[in-house]
């Protein structure tokens, strides 16, 4: 039963966290990219900032 709580615990921790992040492309997304060293960008970070915010 413990296992089971704990589980579910980090279940809704999760998906806590989750849903605080912005949906891709929005106008919160593309400020918290900008906000971001470029360095620590992935590369799908990177394709999507382009797509999404500067070839809008």
């Amino acid at each position: 039963m413990k296992q089971l709580t704990a589980v579910l615990t980090a279940l809704g921790m999760v998906a806590l966290l989750t849903a605080c992040k912005p949906e891709i492309g929005s106008k919160a997304w593309c400020e918290n990219m900008q906000a971001k060293p470029k360095g620590d960008w992935t590369v799908n970070e990177a394709t999507d900032y382009a797509k999404h915010c500067l070839l809008k």
